[in-house]
């Protein structure tokens, strides 16, 4: 019997979850914009709601156009399977839900997007839930921080603003030791560049509003599951082994083995927070995935050109991008991600936090904007934006101190890229 060949990632990125519209033939997959679906019979229906049968219900749910954009994003990132929602924000709080309860915390990376720090230090206390921070490169740090209600352990691959790396194999190694996953946010890097899951990860999550779709017209966020974490080994998580009520007592793992957690994030987890992803952007970021390896390669070699000239200028203090032989991650970036370091990274100006305000008040090609991962260049000062709600503390932690500039480059050309830098510099430093 032969086996079916192993499709490389620039086939998957275009072909995964998608096939010939069996209704139409249509090839590119279709905007399926309805908001509920006819069942065959009333014994159908049953079925479906019982969670017996795979199908579509209502689109909160599930949706046609949603399933190709999961389903892709899955064989991406090497998982077993994928569920969307509304945004990056939405899929942390989907990705915790089936592990924490009141009481029960969660180990955070102190190197995070500011809006993810506010989230798990704020907003989740609502939920009941705690979250402890660590500096991931102290990886006994993060074994003294766990307690018999550490849920999960979460990180980002390529840190957003700083461009930080993570040595996920390493921090993984802590997760399983504690017996509770790792889940990765991978946003910054793509499954081009990394692999958290190959790594030892056991969920991802996605902002797909960023790199995935890549031209900044969709909002969404999604959650890969692995497949590998056995659910039922501690006994810590009860919403995957335990009878659920709302299904008559079903238990996931038992019913659902491998995707138990992928089922619970639907049938639970969107079910009851709502946080569904539209058809409309699931068809435009799955448009964004078909060209995800081109555009990464290109978004790469800007960076590096720009951190490598930005480095170089007597008006910048400091760059931190790991792509560069100065960073002190540049070993663990060319290690585990050999295919580059991201294009997002901060930069220092000469003259502090009004220098820095006076920069992107100046800049004429580079974008002012809170997002990253366009095709566009984008540049902030995070530390009066993106980061504002933290404190000085949290901000140098996180990358976003005052002196410094958040840039996510583009696919533009770079020599046109760094004579606005230099430009919007003069301006700033004058």
């Amino acid at each position: 019997m032969m086996t079916e060949p192993t499709l490389g990632f620039d086939t998957l990125q275009i072909h995964a979850g998608a096939r010939p519209d069996p209704a139409t033939g249509a090839r590119q997959t279709p905007i399926y914009q309805t908001t509920a679906y006819v069942f065959r019979d009333a014994d159908h229906a049953a079925k479906l709601f019982n969670l017996e049968e795979v199908g579509y219900i209502y689109s909160r749910l599930t949706n046609p156009t949603v399933s190709v954009l999961q389903e892709r994003i899955a064989a991406l990132e090497g998982g077993v399977g994928a569920v969307a929602c509304s945004s990056g924000h939405a899929a942390q709080i989907l990705a915790l839900f089936p592990l924490m309860a009141p009481g029960k915390d969660v180990i955070a990376s102190t190197r995070l997007y500011g809006g993810t720090v506010t989230q798990f230090s704020q907003s989740m206390k609502r939920f009941g839930w705690d979250a402890r921070f660590v500096d991931f490169d102290d990886l006994a740090a993060i074994e003294d921080a766990a307690c018999d209600d550490t849920r999960a352990i979460f990180c980002e691959s390529v840190s957003n603003p700083g461009g930080y790396v993570t040595d996920i194999p390493a921090v993984a190694e802590v997760a399983h030791r504690l017996g509770v996953p790792l889940i990765v946010d991978n946003t910054s890097a793509t499954p081009f560049l990394c692999r958290p899951i190959e790594m030892g990860a056991d969920i991802v999550v996605h902002s797909t509003t960023k790199y995935l779709s890549g031209n900044g017209t969709a909002m969404g966020g999604v959650v890969v599951d692995s497949g590998n974490f056995d659910w039922a080994a501690s006994g810590k998580f009860p919403s995957l082994t335990e009878p659920e009520p709302a299904y008559h007592g079903l238990r996931f793992q038992e019913t659902f083995g491998a995707m138990a957690y992928t089922f619970h994030g639907i049938a639970i987890g969107l079910r009851d927070l709502g946080m569904c992803q539209s058809p409309q952007n699931a068809f435009l970021t799955l448009l964004g995935t078909e060209t995800l390896s081109l555009r990464m390669a290109r978004h790469v070699e800007n960076a590096v050109r720009v951190a490598s000239w930005l480095e170089k200028d007597p008006r910048v203090e400091f760059v931190t991008y790991a792509g560069l032989a100065s960073s002190p991650w540049n070993e663990r970036a060319t290690r585990l991600y050999p295919k580059g370091a991201g294009a997002i990274f901060t930069f220092a100006v000469r003259g502090g936090y009004d220098a820095c305000v006076k920069l992107v008040d100046n800049v004429r090609l580079f974008s002012h904007v809170a997002n990253l991962g366009d095709t566009r260049s984008l540049i902030i000062h995070s530390a009066s934006t993106t980061h504002r709600q933290l404190s000085p503390a949290q901000q140098e932690a996180a990358g976003a101190a005052p002196n410094v500039v958040r840039l996510s480059i583009g696919i533009e050309d770079a020599d046109d890229l760094i004579r606005d830098l230099d430009q919007a510099l003069a301006a700033a430093t004058r």
